[in-house]
């Protein structure tokens, strides 16, 4: 916009200007010194009534002018100067100014606008919209403004005119800003246009873009590479010459298309971005990494990476600058050629290699070294050493890394290798080698480390052991399952007949009752051992997990008490899975307790299911966890955690950290020999002070259609144990008693036990309920027996496990003569644990020890029937 003259304000219009007339003052005195003269040539008595209608007329004037200035009609000339100052500041402004009021009326227009729009009265004076009349891009920005003006709202556009308003017709264009915004005045809406030429700024801002656009030529024309990489590890920009090394389109470099993890070798990303920066520190190095092209080859690149760290020690924005050292024209020098040929080696090693300084700082270290311990890989010219190995092993281990790099500093080279645990990426391990470089040191180092990442060795071994000892554990405990369930079984069967032969006011029958509790107490404590074994027996069948747990909701609660909260949250569309509803009971139970146990001040137990397809079991990584379709059950709780001592022998029997008397150590242990033996699996995560999660995976079950065949007797479970059976016997002792069936019976048994007193005591009750009973000692016993025997034997009742011969080799020696012969086995262990050894298809019935000698009855009678 042109200057102004000083006279400019003289040039602007104001319809609103009402300057005050001293003429008009002069004549209003001039009348009064009149009438007081004319006044005085009239009689007093005349006079009067004039001069008392003059006064009353001069009264209301009086009167008329101060409701007029209070309401402002009329402002005295003092208010008036006070805003003399402020409208010559707007009648000189450069800018030119226009205010307009409602139906398009100019009232006031400075002298910049005057002379833009070669105007210099209100008749010929163009508004905004007539002067800016040009392309559809002008025509609509001042549609805009005019639209907000009608509507009270401020608004700005740029627009560029060719040619320019009359008032700049010296130029072939010029760019102009219009704003509109309303004026806060309490009559009448007014709103104030402003026009600024901006030719002069918009041609710095063009300039600069051009210098820019030339700088960005020039950077992506560079013959070395560059690129900007946010703390994300998305590539913000990349400039051309890198992006054709790498076959990157630049199109998709800025838009988060190209991350720092496609260009680098694995795991180098995160490292390379997080570094190991001090807080407010400015960090430039130097690499030598094999960045990765697009169609998968390395080019073997020197990078010099400057990084930003925050006060708060986070990484900022990174700034790369990338040299191209793979092989061609400058590579005609032999000596570069090897040096590149070695550094292709170095780099691409799956050997984490490094070089030390005689006191163990870094000096030296290639990409396999970044990725085992997270530190940079840096390649130093020896004037700034890295920090020291020590800092990367575990504190238990520096010890053991700092005696080995001191003994090869020394130069002897007979240091053994020394297995270290890595401080970052945490629960990673590695076997270290340290050998003296030969030199005396300095820029090359003075001691060579090579390391391997045993991670992977460690974790299979610390499995194999693991399931080896569990394994050893689960056969020392089902054995003595097995011949402690046969010394319970005597117990319980000669309780039994004591029972029957003693009336319940006899004294010694409460004393008789007691021991059978206490040994069926011992028979649940079996039966857990039984469950870690996995020789328990199962009876799976297919069901619904939401139904299951909805069913257990009271239970729980009742078991959690008021101080824990419950909450449970069930999956969409849960697949079925086969399993014991009882023993899955169980499982439940075991894991809300022990939550329970571990939130002693209160907390929350969630139990959560959902669908796992066998994608998002892969992606777990789980060894162990077959990629398949799995529903998970989660019990999480809010309690003290567990330290990783103590994870490591949570399944073991026996194991607890409670106090003495309060748990026995096979909670756990049977919830492990329970999902293991549905086929599923069970996984734990822990941390202390912030609580526990127990992860248990069930595999889907999907319906096959079977041929329909005959269902086996199904078993009469032993009396329930724990907190299920106390809460579950209240309702049963309210339900009336059914009467009392009929035991008694008749046939021969034959009654095969290696055990003395269980083959007594069962003969006992058998041959008292009418039953003609043969007994054996051992399978080879048995077998005389039938081949002598002239009458037909009508069953025969067999333990599984015997010596000479067990019961399924009995049972297939007895199926040639005697095909159609009825079965019953009775074994502490699962019927699963045998039925393997029998031929497909073959019928028996399964008796589980131990067993009352009522169930044992009971079980005879239906089979004889059947």
């Amino acid at each position: 916009m042109p200057e102004l003259s000083p006279s400019a304000a003289e040039a602007a219009l104001d319809r609103s200007e009402r300057p005050g007339r001293v003429s008009l003052l002069l004549l209003l005195a001039g009348l009064l010194v009149g009438a007081a003269v004319g006044l005085s040539f009239v009689a007093n008595e005349q006079a009067q009534p004039i001069i008392l209608g003059l006064l009353a007329l001069l009264a209301m004037a009086g009167v008329f002018c101060l409701f007029a200035f209070a309401i402002g009609a009329i402002q005295l000339t003092g208010q008036g100067t006070r805003n003399d100052v402020t409208k010559a500041v707007v009648d000189a402004a450069p800018d030119g100014m226009i205010a307009m009021e409602e139906g398009g009326r100019p009232i006031y227009a400075n002298a910049a606008y005057l002379k833009l729009a070669g105007s210099d009265t209100f008749t010929n004076l163009r508004p905004v919209e007539r002067v800016f009349v040009g392309s559809p891009e002008v025509s609509e920005a001042v549609y805009r403004l005019a639209q907000a003006a009608r509507e009270g709202r401020s608004l700005s556009e740029e627009i560029r005119m060719a040619p320019p308003p009359g008032g700049t017709a010296e130029r072939d264009f010029a760019w102009f800003r219009i704003g509109v915004r309303p004026l806060p005045l309490p009559r009448r809406p007014v709103a104030l246009w402003s026009v600024a030429d901006i030719t002069h700024e918009r041609e710095r801002q063009e300039n600069v873009f051009q210098e820019l656009q030339h700088a960005i030529d020039y950077l992506d024309h560079a013959p070395a590479g560059f690129m900007a990489v946010d703390p994300k590890g998305s590539v913000v920009y990349m400039n051309a010459t890198l992006a054709a090394w790498l076959g990157h389109d630049l199109a998709q470099v800025g838009s988060g298309g190209l991350r720092l993890s496609e260009i680098l070798p694995d795991d180098l990303g995160p490292v390379l971005i997080g570094g190991n920066g001090q807080p407010g520190e400015v960090r430039t190095d130097r690499f030598d990494l094999d960045l990765r092209r697009r169609n998968g080859h390395p080019l073997s690149a020197r990078l010099y990476h400057r990084v930003a760290y925050g006060q708060d020690g986070r990484p900022g924005d990174s700034r790369t600058l990338v040299l191209n050292r793979s092989a061609g024209g400058e590579t005609d020098d032999p000596q570069q050629a090897a040096e590149l040929r070695f550094d292709r080696f170095f780099n691409t090693s799956p050997v984490a290699v490094a070089t030390l300084a005689a006191d163990g700082r870094l000096v030296r270290a290639n990409a396999s070294f970044a990725r085992l311990f997270g530190t940079l890989p840096r390649t130093g010219d020896g004037s700034e050493l890295g920090p020291p190995v020590r800092d990367f092993v575990v504190e238990r281990d520096r010890h053991v890394i700092e005696a080995a790099a001191r003994a090869a500093a020394e130069g002897r080279g007979d240091v053994p290798p020394v297995e270290i645990g890595v401080s970052a990426p945490v629960n990673r391990s590695a076997r270290i080698w340290l050998s003296p470089a030969g030199t005396a040191g300095g820029a090359e180092g003075a001691v060579i480390l090579y390391a391997l990442d045993t991670t992977a060795q460690h974790q299979l071994q610390q499995q194999v052991n693991q399931a080896q000892k569990m394994e050893m554990v689960g056969q020392l405990a089902g054995g003595i399952a097995h011949d402690f369930n046969n010394v319970l079984q005597a117990i319980i069967g000669y309780s039994d007949l004591l029972l029957a032969s003693h009336r319940p006011a006899d004294p010694a029958f409460q004393d008789i009752m007691q021991i059978k509790q206490n040994a069926n107490r011992a028979a649940s404590l079996v039966r857990q051992l039984l469950a870690f074994s996995r020789r328990q027996t199962l009876r799976p069948e297919v069901i619904h997990l939401g139904e299951a747990l909805s069913d257990l909701t009271l239970l729980l609660k009742r078991l959690l008490g008021e101080r824990v909260e419950l909450d449970l949250k069930h999956g969409r569309d849960l697949w079925p899975v086969k399993a014991d509803v009882n023993q899955f009971e169980q499982v439940i139970v075991n894991l809300a307790v022990n939550a329970r146990d571990a939130m002693p001040e209160g907390g929350r137990l969630l139990i959560r299911t959902a669908n796992m397809t066998a994608e998002a079991v892969g992606a777990l990584r789980l060894n162990g966890l077959p990629g398949a379709d799995h529903v998970l059950i989660e019990v999480s709780d809010t309690g003290t955690g567990m330290t990783p001592e103590v994870m490591e022998k949570i399944f073991e029997p026996f194991f607890t950290t409670k106090e003495v008397n309060k748990g026995t150590g096979l909670g756990l242990s049977t919830v492990f020999g329970i999902v293991k033996q549905s086929g599923g699996y069970i996984d734990v995560r822990s941390t202390v002070g912030q609580g526990t999660v127990f992860a248990i995976y069930l595999p889907r079950h999907v319906p096959v259609p079977e041929a329909e065949t005959p269902d086996p007797l199904p078993e009469i479970a032993p009396p329930a144990s724990g907190a299920t059976a106390a809460l579950a016997a209240a309702p049963a002792a309210e339900a009336p008693k059914p009467p009392a069936r009929d035991l008694t019976g008749h046939g021969t048994i034959l009654l095969v036990e290696d055990e003395d007193p269980v083959r007594a005591v069962n003969g006992r009750a058998l041959t008292a309920r009418g039953y003609t009973v043969l007994e054996a000692a051992s399978g080879l016993e048995a077998l005389q027996i039938m081949q002598e025997r002239e009458v037909p034997v009508d069953l025969v009742v067999s333990d599984v496990v015997m010596p000479e011969m067990d019961g399924p080799t009995l049972l297939r020696e007895l199926r040639k003569a005697h095909p159609g012969l009825k079965v019953i086995f009775v074994s502490g262990y699962a019927e699963d644990a045998f039925r393997k050894n029998l031929p497909d298809g073959e019928e028996f019935n399964f008796l589980p020890k131990p067993f009352s000698l009522k169930q044992l009855v009971e079980t005879v009678k239906t089979t004889m029937a059947g």
